[in-house]
Parts: C-alpha cells; sequence; structure tokens
C-alpha cells in the first residue's frame, strides 16, 4: 500500500507524525484484506465537550465501490479515536464485502 491513498487533514489540531503512523497501522489490514478500498481521508478534530473521556474526534472515509464508507468516534486520545473508528470501518467492509459476493 503506498501512502498516497491515505490523506489527514487536521481541523484545530496539530499535525502529528506519530499519528499519522499509528493511524497508518491501523489502516494497513484495512487496505490489505478488503483490496477494493481506494483510498482512506482521515480528518482529526478537537470538540468542546462537558466529558474528559470524549473530544478528540477521529473521522475517517474510505472510497470503494458504492456508497462511500464513514465512520467517526471521539474518545479522550486520539489513539483510541482511531481504534474505534478503524473498527467500525471493518464492520462495515465486512458486511460491504458479504453484498459485494451476491452480485
Amino acid at each position: 500500500m503506498n501512502d498516497t491513498n491515505i490523506i489527514f487533514e487536521y481541523h484545530d489540531v496539530s499535525a502529528s507524525e506519530a499519528l499519522e503512523t499509528f493511524t497508518r497501522e491501523k489502516l494497513d489490514p484495512i487496505f490489505t484484506k478488503f483490496d477494493f478500498v481506494i483510498r482512506a481521508d482521515v480528518f482529526f478534530k478537537v470538540e468542546n465537550t462537558s466529558s474528559d473521556n470524549t473530544g478528540k474526534v477521529c473521522g475517517i472515509r474510505l472510497s470503494a465501490p458504492g456508497p462511500r464508507l464513514f465512520a467517526e468516534s471521539s474518545s479522550y486520545n486520539f489513539q483510541d479515536a482511531v481504534t474505534e473508528t478503524v473498527s467500525d470501518l471493518t464492520s462495515q467492509l465486512k458486511k460491504r464485502k458479504e453484498m459485494m459476493k451476491t452480485y
């Protein structure tokens, strides 16, 4: 997989090489297992929340055949938000793959 397939956007957050590396490692299995995924747009932002457990938001949009896949999670740190978002997308992709098999 080449890195041009992952685009990072930061909203009110400083760009982080470590965070991008972490996110690439989490997304790698998606590109490997679901070869129909051609691109990931990753968004990081901070929301004002009353809870200490949320506020760091990661949204990921995947480009693949059919409707775009999107998931977003809010956690107390970006790593947890990334992990949760990738997990949501993996579930969506499994369903998409099943649907693709029926055609």
